[in-house]
């Protein structure tokens, strides 16, 4: 499966189970280790872990399996790497604390900081 197949069916696992606000970043160019980066937030720890849960179970259907999965015990952020796709999913206030989209934002476009 293509790394923009795999972010789709990561987007669709991540809908199906109502995931709040999902960011899909391109970040071909700026690391060697993955094509995309999806963020999206549950809106409690069991939602959190859910997300991530069907992601997996989703993927599996479609012969992928994930590298790791990291986090599942707290639920406040959940890491699933595919390799070349990498989800994070995490409870509002922790994507706010880390914010990786700014961050990765910044990678992009060093001159705006």
């Amino acid at each position: 499966m293509q790394a923009e197949q795999l972010k789709d069916l990561v987007i669709d696992a991540l809908d199906d189970l109502k995931a709040v606000n999902t960011v899909a970043l391109d970040v071909t160019g700026l690391t060697d280790v993955m094509d995309y980066l999806v963020i999206t937030s549950g809106t409690s720890n069991r939602h959190v872990k859910s997300l991530a849960d069907n992601v997996c179970l989703e993927a599996k259907k479609q012969g992928q399996r994930a590298l790791g999965v990291e986090g599942e015990d707290a639920g406040e952020w959940v890491l699933v790497d595919f390799g070349d796709v990498v989800v994070h999913v995490m409870l509002p206030a922790t994507r706010d604390f880390y914010d990786l989209e700014r961050l990765w934002a910044d990678l992009r476009n060093p001159e705006a900081k």
